[in-house]
């Protein structure tokens, strides 16, 4: 077999990144805590209610099947592009350009609407000790801290959000023994949540708007393909590992949520008390304790996503700057720790003007900030995994190489037709994570038909006036 790898010629660190600092990498990016404490509330009351843990369940299936066929393609191609990387491989150098630049986008808006969430929270946190700080300006002090952190050894970021991690997933299963351990709720551990009734109920449509998002940072593990080592071995198995312990923490845990109230309550308490739910359930099974616990850790899930999308966008743009698909100078790595450190700060320095932007125009982080950033994430990140499962489809359909029916074609094709499935539900329920807010409902999915169109017209533009470079798109990475 012949390999041509792309992390040699380029000088990123390799070798540095072992299987649980990949797992911690993904963990990171979704951020379970605040994906059950943030979101979790808001998908109940307008979601498909008690039916949510089942929801949690299927996605957490859909993503697995999805997983077959990218984990699979993972054992060939090696670029630090990923989902970029695997649709131009399978679709298309023109199909793959437009996906790049659509995680670009998406993975920017979360991290956008994760700075108005961190700035938001720990504003009123330091309001409660009697200092007052803006919340923007507490997003660009954090902003701050996430360059430097990101631009240091791949290793200590992996060692850095393994900790905070480790105290995020200990604190939800200390959580899920805390409600067990008191006898469950009112009406003692009722599985009505997980009967079809409840899935299917009015909402079952909405509701994935809001699960999908929980699932958004898979591709991480590929992203660290070139840092990772024995990639071949680690990256399938921290793939599986993240998907499963998102899905058991995520059903396990809105499960036991509900449980605690009872399921005839429960969307009754969401609709009142949406924010403080999970911290009233934990201060009633555990004491107060628990409920600070989840509030400081809050700010730290907060302070993983923002640091995990940083590495990831980074090197988003380090990949498309050493391709010159966009700005050279983007594949620029640090002299000692070999990372994109200048694609890190050009992203750091944009995030500061937004936030100082958001700030000056008086825009709440939590009805401004966050659907803005959040609802082209849910949709651009599901788009391109929707590309991926069909470019996996078309890239073994070349080459069965050494895959059976299942990896190459009917996982594959389970996946892309759920997705798919996911994009329709959330292009047409984009108010549910817009806020309502009417002009953003069509703007956010003409853009993003925009951002793609602008892939393809550059991948265009390459092909005709520079074949040779066009050539080399996502291509010196394929194992042959």
């Amino acid at each position: 077999m012949q390999t041509h790898e792309t992390g040699q010629a380029t000088g990123l660190n390799r070798n540095a990144i072992g299987l649980w600092s990949l797992v911690f990498f993904v963990l990171a990016t979704n951020g379970p805590l605040t994906g059950l404490v943030g979101v979790a509330p808001t998908a109940i009351l307008l979601g498909n209610g008690i039916g949510l843990p089942s929801s949690y369940l299927v996605a957490g299936i859909v993503y697995l099947l999805f997983c077959v066929g990218f984990v699979a393609m993972s054992r060939y191609i090696h670029n630090t592009g990923a989902f970029y990387a695997y649709i131009s491989t399978g679709l298309g150098r023109p199909m793959g350009t437009a996906a790049a630049f659509l995680a670009i986008v998406a993975y920017g808006g979360l991290q956008m609407s994760c700075y108005g969430m961190i700035g938001f929270f720990l504003s009123l946190a330091l309001e409660e000790t009697g200092i007052h700080v803006a919340w923007w300006v507490a997003s660009i002090v954090i902003a701050c801290i996430v360059q430097p952190l990101s631009s240091r050894n791949v290793a200590l970021n992996g060692k850095t959000l393994g900790i905070l991690m480790s105290i995020e997933v200990i604190t939800l299963i200390v959580f899920d023994l805390a409600v067990i351990g008191d006898g469950g709720g009112p009406e003692s551990f009722s599985t009505a949540s997980f009967t079809v009734d409840a899935f299917l109920s009015p909402g079952v449509g909405a509701v994935f708007a809001f699960v999908a998002s929980s699932f958004i940072g898979i591709e991480t593990t590929a992203i660290y393909a070139e840092e990772a080592r024995d990639p071949t071995r680690t990256i399938p198995r921290a793939t599986y590992i993240s998907v499963v312990l998102i899905t058991a923490l995520l059903v396990l845990s809105s499960w036991l949520l509900i449980v605690s109230y009872g399921p005839s309550q429960a969307v009754a308490v969401a609709e009142q008390n949406p924010g403080t739910m999970w911290f009233d359930t934990a201060a009633r099974v555990a004491g107060h304790w628990l409920s600070l616990l989840m509030n400081a850790l809050l700010i730290t899930s907060l302070f993983s996503i923002v640091l995990s999308l940083q590495n990831t966008l980074s090197r988003y743009l380090y990949a498309l700057g050493r391709e010159q698909v966009f700005l050279p100078f983007f594949s620029r790595l640090h002299p000692r720790h070999k990372t994109p450190h200048v694609a890190s700060f050009v992203l750091a320095v944009v995030n500061i003007i937004l936030l100082t932007a958001f700030g000056l125009a008086a825009i709440d982080p939590m009805t401004g900030v966050l659907p803005l950033g959040s609802a082209p994430a849910a949709l651009g990140i599901l788009s391109v995994q929707v590309l991926t499962s069909l470019a996996v489809i078309c890239f073994f359909q070349r080459d069965k190489r050494h895959t059976n029916i299942w990896q190459r074609l009917i996982a594959p094709l389970l996946s892309l037709s759920a997705m798919s499935t996911g994009v329709f539900l959330i292009a047409t329920h984009m108010e549910l994570l817009t806020g309502g807010i009417e002009f953003l409902n069509t703007a956010i999915p003409i853009g993003l038909i925009l951002v793609a169109a602008y892939g393809i017209l550059v991948a265009l533009w390459l092909r005709r006036y520079r074949p040779q470079r066009y050539a080399k798109l996502a291509n010196a990475s394929l194992d042959t």
